[in-house]
């Protein structure tokens, strides 16, 4: 066999290694006995360690070091790549540390939910503080004396920079500030829910919603947990939504974003499996599927007609007179403290405020004893709300418990790329809505999975978005869409 075939044996086995890995952390959110929290951490540990010894493994730099890159294919060449980025990346990195890491998280996490649960900022600040004490530690391996922030986001977005991205956050912010001033201030207000809605009914009609987007159920699942997520790829996908009597739409848009992540893992070259090249490309390109999924397919007024004659059908009369005004329901914004609960307008602004946070926590410019004032006095000064309660403040999120400093960014990236993605999509399929009024999605994301899905992680980032959309990527599309949208909901 050639060092080539020699590298691709050995990481399709670390791949299929990591997938059993994920899938451990999946039954620690939906199906693990709680007692069962510190035997689970040991677990994830040992499976780390012998994962970063995989990633590691001197004969991975010898195969990479045999290789005459000019001699191979496309697919090839980005295979390499990308082990090399990762080789090279994992090989900073003390092996003890990687694995203190992932047992540490994995106890963090259900200290997290606890503390949650009892409203106790004082009772995760202790476990947070170990987290981000090893994160540091890990950045500053990485960083090769560079910046701190900017190491940790390779891992979710590569390529990107933190300057990169404020610049961009930074001509998104005043336009967002504006039309959230309009809409807040304007005379026509959509209705609001009032209703009650059976929990097991909305998991049957998620589950529907679900397989009309495309989400293969023989190749996923479809479960609950206290945060909706979606892991895995190829053939054993697995996502989890959650329910509340009095909002459906938490439960439905939950299920059609995570199903946005789920169908990309789904819609990957199956000849990539178990390669660097068998998932999402980035977590801003993942995450511009499951916003174009939630929001300009999802939530916009063809299929927001179709969810409404499925919702009338599944719960009966729940008091919004028509599709119409069903539509301005869907969109309602406020000024509410949850970030997955929050509508289109108000998303950024809560990951822009998690994104400067999370940078000077990194930085030591903010220490874990003062995140919760901190966090609070942002949060009035955006939203011109005070926080109530930690769980709709700095402890409602399971991100920063688990160590993914880095990557809320990727969560605004998202919704830049599905703006260029939608505008794309909608000029080579002008009349897509008459197939989204019957809820058919199938020309729409057979048009994602072609341009994007299917290609995993051959291109880099956003060589796949501009491949995809013909123009580079930038903000100038999500803004224009939400302002024409939000305008014409509220009556601007």
């Amino acid at each position: 066999m050639t060092a080539y075939d020699d590298l691709m044996t050995f990481t399709r086995e670390t791949g299929a290694l990591a997938q059993v890995a994920g899938r451990l952390g999946w039954d620690q959110e939906t199906m693990m006995p709680r007692g069962a929290a510190q035997q689970r951490a040991a677990e994830m540990g040992a499976m780390e360690s012998m994962l970063h010894a995989r990633r590691t493994d001197p004969r991975v730099g010898e195969w990479l070091a045999a290789i005459n890159v000019d001699t191979l294919g496309q697919v090839a060449q980005a295979q390499v790549r990308e082990i090399k980025r990762s080789f090279d990346r994992n090989a900073k990195v003390p092996a003890d540390l990687a694995a203190e890491i992932a047992r540490v998280t994995s106890v963090a996490q259900g200290i997290w939910a606890e503390a949650r649960a009892n409203e106790s900022v004082k009772d995760f600040a202790p476990t947070l503080a170990d987290v981000l004490r090893l994160k540091r530690e890990e950045a500053s391996a990485l960083a090769d004396g560079g910046d701190l922030y900017d190491a940790l986001l390779q891992d979710y977005e590569p390529g990107a920079t933190r300057a990169g991205l404020t610049e961009m956050f930074g001509a998104l912010r005043p336009k967002l500030v504006d039309l959230r001033a309009r809409i807040l201030g304007a005379a026509h207000q959509p209705a609001a829910l009032d209703h009650h809605f059976d929990e097991a009914l909305q998991m049957q009609l998620s589950t529907k919603i679900a397989t009309d987007f495309g989400y293969d159920l023989t190749r996923g699942r479809l479960d609950k947990a206290v945060h909706p997520f979606s892991s895995g790829s190829g053939s054993d996908v697995r996502i989890t939504t959650r329910t509340a009597a009095r909002d459906p739409f938490n439960c439905l848009y939950s299920t059609i974003h995570e199903v946005g992540h789920a169908c990309y893992e789904q819609g990957v070259d199956a000849d990539y499996q178990f390669t660097p090249l068998g998932g999402g490309v980035s977590m801003g390109v993942h995450e511009s599927q499951s916003r174009i999924y939630e929001n300009q397919i999802g939530r916009g007024a063809a299929f927001t007609t179709y969810i409404y004659n499925q919702m009338r059908e599944t719960f009966g009369d729940f008091g919004i007179p028509d599709a119409q005004a069903f539509y301005g329901t869907v969109n309602r914004a406020s000024s509410g403290y949850i970030r997955t609960e929050a509508d289109e307008v108000h998303y950024n602004l809560h990951v822009l405020l998690r994104f400067d946070l999370e940078q000077d926590l990194v930085t030591g410019a903010l220490e874990v004893s003062d995140l919760e004032e901190a966090w609070n006095a942002r949060f009035l000064s955006d939203f011109g709300v005070a926080v109530d309660k930690p769980s709709n403040g700095c402890l409602q999120d399971v991100h920063w418990s688990v160590g993914l400093f880095g990557y809320f960014p990727t969560y605004t990236l998202g919704n830049v790329y599905a703006g260029c993605l939608n505008a794309a999509m909608r000029a080579a399929i002008p009349d897509v809505d008459a197939d989204l009024l019957r809820g058919d999605t199938t020309r729409a994301t057979a048009w994602l999975r072609e341009n994007v899905q299917q290609h995993g992680g051959l291109y880099q980032p956003v060589d796949l978005i501009t491949r995809a959309t013909g123009t580079i990527p930038t903000e100038a599309p999500l803004l224009a869409y939400l302002e024409q949208k939000f305008s014409a909901i509220y009556k601007l």
